[in-house]
């Protein structure tokens, strides 16, 4: 890089300013903890991301509701539930779920637990701090720092439950140990009911995702958003969809989640205590397109922290899993849109593109 020229603005050197935050292994809380008033230009996103969004509106809640299923007395209601599972896959490919059997003082605890981790002692958080997403518990800021155009208002730690043998409850730090196994409990019963009422809604026997093996690997990702000084400017998570066969996500109180959905962004309100369930770009390839892997994105917020955790049951990167559309789903009249591919495969193509909107998936298709 040549010396500037006078009268030319300094020449920025982003990659220097991502290496100095990386190593610094606190996070975008070690900035905010630094007492800054404008956010670092890493995280700035670029003319092309605000581009990008010109086509959208952001409309509230009131204009377009996101379905909320309700497990309530589920033995007499099953096919009422699998009927609302069936709308809200098929048209958003989100819902919000209640009574789902979670008590809520497990899941204001497991809010509690992510907040103790991402407050808790650095040197702790920096001797998980990996790029490695293969580790079994790591914690990093923005997994993709390197190669996203703008960097996301968020830090993440991270712990492979299910790989498929259970993760050893010894490796989780002591600040969230106990809620995290507590949690986890529930979220498997959960993750298999909802596999039984995803293959039902699809019109299969109630094991048939679980017998491909959809509920086999569990990743819990808990996220911490500081309040961010210039939210305007900056994402706490941009537009994408999920690597997986479903998603169960925990929010707290403080609104942030939007959802593509006939070219609006939806902002999702957060109900107390219930849970975001979403279709993952697997399964939306396994229902060779009956259901909807949507777009989403978190916004930045003035208020903070923002605390949220995901649940991911994805298929194996190590183990060669076949994944295509289910045959019983495929007709003369409905063929399949998707090749046979390994999650491997697609997670690395996913990986070796730049961010561009088009889905994933449309590489896959036949």
């Amino acid at each position: 890089m040549g010396s500037d020229q006078p009268g030319e603005p300094h020449l920025y050197d982003r990659n220097k300013e991502l290496k100095a935050f990386d190593e610094t292994k606190a996070g975008v809380k070690g900035i905010v903890d630094a007492g800054i008033e404008k956010i670092p230009r890493m995280f700035v996103r670029t003319q092309d991301e605000f581009t990008e969004d010109l086509p959208y509106t952001v409309v509230s809640g009131d204009q377009f509701q996101l379905p909320v299923v309700d497990l309530q007395d589920i033995d007499s209601r099953r096919n009422e539930i699998i009927d609302e599972i069936r709308r809200a896959t098929m048209t958003w490919g989100f819902f919000q779920l209640v009574n789902h059997g979670i008590p809520v003082s497990v899941t204001n605890e497991m809010i509690e637990g992510t907040r103790r981790f991402h407050e808790g002692d650095i040197e702790v958080k920096k001797q998980l701090y990996v790029r490695d997403l293969s580790t079994i518990v790591h914690y990093d800021s923005n997994f993709d720092l390197y190669q996203s155009r703008s960097a996301n208002w968020k830090d993440t730690f991270r712990c492979r439950l299910l790989n498929p043998d259970p993760i050893d409850p010894q490796l989780i730090p002591s600040t969230c140990r106990d809620i995290i196994v507590e949690y986890w409990k529930h979220i498997v019963n959960l993750g298999n009911t909802l596999a039984e009422l995803f293959s039902e809604a699809l019109g299969l026997s109630k094991d048939h995702l679980k017998g491909m093996d959809c509920t086999k690997y569990l990743t819990l990702a808990a996220h911490y958003a500081p309040a961010c000084p210039e939210p305007e400017l900056t994402m706490g998570s941009t537009k994408h969809s999920d690597q997986s066969f479903f998603t169960i996500l925990l929010n707290d109180h403080i609104p942030g989640l939007q959802v593509l959905h006939q070219n609006h962004w939806v902002n999702v309100k957060p109900i107390h205590g219930a849970l975001t369930i979403n279709v993952g770009d697997i399964m939306q390839l396994l229902s060779n397109d009956k259901y909807k892997s949507s777009q989403h994105r978190v916004v930045a917020n003035h208020v903070g922290p923002r605390i949220s955790v995901a649940c991911f049951y994805r298929a194996s990167v190590e183990k060669p899993t076949l994944l295509y559309p289910i045959k019983e789903l495929i007709s003369e009249s409905n063929p399949p849109v998707y090749k046979e591919i390994t999650f491997e495969e697609f997670v690395k193509y996913s990986h070796s593109r730049s961010p561009d909107g088009v889905s994933t998936l449309d590489h896959f298709k036949v």
